[in-house]
């Protein structure tokens, strides 16, 4: 694989800042995904790991690395599914009892709604894109919630077109807003029970999901132009940040939203 750690993650990865840890990641399709990128730094830190893949097809991609990852977890998620996200909390009660971190890497939307513009958007695709991409991660945050009696840290993936207009995000950019808000709310709901909520919000980065975004090279050739650092982000490079925001190095940060852009969302 492409995208093993660099030896600026060493050092990082040998303090085992995670030991004992047990966490919950959604959303990897395969080796190129953000949520995979965690879910191995989590790891290397020494958290252990429940792992979930999609359907069927999308299985014969994902056990490979939940092998190598060591999950003791491995299991359905279809958030569209009634019951899927559901059975995954229940078995992570009856596995582990706990849970000290959950990390939601999913959005969809019809390919028609997604390419077209946000006016022509039709309301089963904005009812879709709002589900799958946010309120899934809501559903989340509340079944995560009994499971975190001493506290823990939930996470959600989001883009800069939250924010910004992005030529081509289209209806994505309301549904991540969506997004950070609910990140916010839940921050404030939560943070009483010493549960922190945080949204990542990674540069353009060649996954799955992002390949259905209309002229996405256009996006990384920009993006390596305008960065100030002048050069992609990578899933290890997410993968770090979501690990920093569990640690107790952010134990007072909640309810942010973190750029893992190389500058690119500072620039006019």
């Amino acid at each position: 694989m492409n995208d093993r750690p660099t030896d600026r993650t060493q050092t990082a990865i040998q303090s085992k800042i995670l030991h004992g840890k047990r966490a919950l990641v959604i959303g990897i399709a395969n080796e190129h995904s953000i949520a995979y990128g965690c879910a191995r730094v989590f790891r290397q830190l020494g958290a252990d790991l429940a792992v979930t893949y999609l359907n069927e097809k999308a299985r014969s991609y994902v056990e490979p690395l939940a092998k190598e990852l060591g999950a003791s977890i491995f299991a359905p998620c279809d958030v569209a599914q009634n019951g899927q996200l559901e059975a995954v909390f229940q078995q992570i009660r009856e596995t582990w009892g706990s849970l000290d971190i959950a990390l939601h890497s999913i959005a969809f939307a019809p390919k028609e709604d997604l390419q077209g513009r946000l006016v022509d958007s039709t309301d089963e695709g904005f009812k879709v894109a709002m589900d799958i991409s946010c309120h899934s991660f809501i559903r989340m945050a509340r079944l995560a919630e009994p499971l975190m009696p001493e506290g823990g840290t939930l996470l959600a993936m989001s883009y800069h077109g939250a924010t910004k207009v992005v030529p081509n995000y289209n209806l994505m950019g309301p549904v991540k807003a969506a997004l950070e808000s609910a990140v916010r709310y839940l921050a404030y709901e939560l943070g009483d029970k010493h549960i922190r909520v945080h949204a990542v919000s990674p540069g353009p980065l060649k996954t799955r999901a992002a390949s259905g975004l209309k002229d996405f090279d256009v996006l990384l050739t920009e993006a390596i132009e305008r960065a100030p650092i002048g050069e992609l982000v990578d899933i290890d490079d997410v993968g770090l940040t979501a690990a920093y925001l569990t640690t107790p190095f952010a134990r007072r940060l909640t309810g942010t939203t973190t750029y893992v852009d190389g500058g690119l969302s500072i620039m006019a």
